[in-house]
């Protein structure tokens, strides 16, 4: 058995190294192309887009290969085992707080009624109400807002819990902070805390943050409480979110399977170089850590992400404990989803210029290895931008004969397709060992790669900084479709690739030259066809029920 077992750690790592060399080679041979490459200026300049694209998708490839590396050399398993529970001599007070933006009545029970059976005994519940009741449009709106605010007290009064609230500032970071400084006995003005039951504020020692839509199971913090205690430079220990709104919906599934990629391997690779970051729910908080950064940093639309490095700079270490301890909901329509990513979009590479700023000025402030990290995560969502190169490419040598790929078809066969063969058997690979279908990863990547210039928006509004006010992603139980109107720059490259498909072939029926490039190019548009054309199955993301098929309890 233990044979049996060595082989399989070896053929795995044989695997990865083999992908990593295929695609060094590939990304080597296009680099001396087109260097060599002898063209005009404006092919060089499209060339070098292309080239850029490539380079960025395989840097972020080697990192997401690099954690999966790391995972199977620490744990000799594609799963990490997770430490042991260690029992509580003492238990230290947590405050477990929800912050809520006018989030439904029926929502709030169900989180608060779970957070209030978290069986840890030193846990003071807090729902955060941050509605702004001073907004309305008329007079009936100010009664419904009323009615409202009434619900939430008889709602927290009914359950036995906390409620905070106070005059409105900073959305979510905003409101935690008024509490960190309402339990310091640092009141503001227009602070209000209602008491359900007596509570000694001044013993929380740490802070367990659920958004509206998580309800956390009994033991959550019986496995992270341990851990807190028995390192005191530990700053938070962040947990997964995993949807449960996925069955049947297209939406909430692709976007789960898109968490998958994140939390299963990414999560723990970065927490084994002490680099990683906050997600803004189902974590633990040690309150001293956040007073020493200064509370949550407001100035972000991504407050978690912006405070982590903060924690790293001062020398807090942060940890992922890689067990789903709390069930949530995964936005429900492109519209909900679409916010989602231009609010992460925003604020993640917002932070990228504060990182890039900080390393340039403190390198030592932490080691390469976490500086690596951030870079990676703050760079991700300019995925955008380079899918959009990506699928541009083609069509401009279709129309304007352009040459954007300086090498000849032989050439490109040799490197490329070992290149895309085993990078896509080795990115698939990894994830059925966790038991996922293609079908599904397929779907995640689909639905990231269709949101293209909701990323190109979000970049470019970061980089100029500009301001978005913070929108939650809304709770509605009824998903929508989008006009498309509102989908406009998916369905116009729709029409350009297909134009361009028909146009490359009639070059192949009258000119007869340039057969190979023109169609490979023509292969490329319709894959990206294919691709973007899922912008119609994401927007009605309802699946029906087959008629013979019964209910899950009736099988």
């Amino acid at each position: 058995m233990g044979k049996q077992r060595k082989k399989f750690e070896i053929l795995i790592l044989v695997i990865l190294f083999s992908t990593i060399v295929v695609t060094l080679t590939y990304l080597v041979t296009r680099i001396v192309l087109y260097i060599k490459a002898e063209h005009y200026w404006y092919e060089n300049f499209f060339a070098m887009l292309l080239l850029l694209a490539e380079t960025f998708i395989i840097i972020h490839g080697f990192g997401y290969l690099a954690e999966v590396v790391q995972v199977v050399m620490k744990y000799k398993s594609f799963v990490d085992k997770r430490p042991e529970d260690i029992k509580l001599e003492n238990y230290p007070y947590v405050a477990v707080v929800v912050p809520s933006y006018k989030e439904p009545i029926d929502l709030l029970r169900n989180t608060l009624i779970c957070t209030f059976n978290l069986k840890y005994k030193n846990k003071e519940i807090f729902l955060l109400d941050d509605t702004r009741y001073d907004q309305f449009k008329n007079d009936e709106e100010k009664q419904n807002l009323l009615d409202y605010k009434l619900q939430v007290e008889n709602l927290c009064k009914e359950i036995g819990i906390n409620l905070f609230r106070r005059k409105w500032r900073g959305a979510k970071a905003g409101i935690i902070n008024d509490f960190l400084d309402f339990i310091k006995n640092r009141k503001k003005e227009g602070t209000n805390c209602i008491f359900n039951k007596e509570v000694d504020v001044s013993l929380l020692k740490y802070l367990c943050v659920f958004d509206a839509d998580q309800n956390p199971m009994i033991d959550f913090l019986d496995h992270l409480m341990p851990l807190m205690e028995t390192n005191d430079k530990l700053a938070f220990i962040q947990t997964p979110q995993y949807y449960t709104n996925f069955e049947e919906n297209r939406v909430a599934r692709a976007a789960g399977l898109q968490q998958v990629i994140f939390y299963e391997y990414i999560c723990i690779g970065k927490s084994e170089k002490n680099a990683m970051f906050c997600c803004g729910t189902n974590v633990v908080f040690r309150i001293d850590a956040l007073l020493d950064v200064g509370g949550f940093d407001e100035t972000s639309v991504t407050e978690d992400f912006a405070t982590s490095i903060k924690f790293h700079l001062n020398g807090w270490k942060s940890m992922y404990y890689s067990r789903v301890l709390a069930f949530g909901l995964g936005p429900e329509d492109l519209g909900n989803y679409f916010k989602q990513q231009y609010r992460w979009a925003l604020g993640t590479i917002g932070v990228f210029k504060t990182v890039l700023f900080k390393l340039l000025t403190s390198p030592s402030k932490m080691k390469l290895k976490m500086w690596w990290e951030y870079l990676l995560s703050t760079t991700h969502y300019f995925i955008g931008a380079f899918y959009f190169v990506l699928i541009i490419m083609p069509i401009i040598y279709l129309f304007f004969r352009i040459p954007i790929y300086f090498a000849s078809p032989i050439i490109y066969g040799i490197v490329f397709l070992p290149y895309i063969i085993i990078t896509l058997v080795s990115f698939f690979w990894t994830l059925r060992q966790r038991h996922y279908t293609t079908k599904d990863i397929f779907l995640g990547q689909f639905l990231m790669m269709i949101t293209f210039p909701v990323y190109i928006k979000a970049a470019f509004h970061a980089l100029i900084n500009k301001k978005s006010k913070f929108e939650v992603t809304s709770k509605d139980v009824s998903a929508h479709s989008l006009p498309i109107k509102d989908l406009w720059v998916q369905f116009t490259m729709i029409i350009l690739l297909f134009s361009s498909i028909i146009w490359g072939l009639n070059r192949v029926y009258f000119e007869r030259i340039l057969i190979i490039p023109i169609l490979v190019n023509a292969f490329w548009c319709a894959y990206n066809v294919f691709i973007l054309s899922k912008i119609f199955y994401f927007n009605n993301p309802i699946e029906k029920k087959k008629d013979n098929e019964l209910p899950k309890e009736a099988e």
